[in-house]
């Protein structure tokens, strides 16, 4: 016995909407010892 199928595919009537509410937070945190942040202090220009 065969059995045969049909599958119909169709477009919607709306066009299809996807919303993408994305929210991106970086949050850099860092600590220098007292030699570096001196040396950056004094040398500043250079970064």
């Amino acid at each position: 016995m065969l059995l045969s199928g049909c599958v119909t595919v169709e477009a919607p009537d709306k066009p299809i909407v996807i919303n993408l509410n994305i929210n991106i937070k970086q949050e850099v945190v860092y600590r220098l010892d007292g030699e570096a942040k001196a040396l950056i202090d004094e040398q500043g220009g250079i970064f």
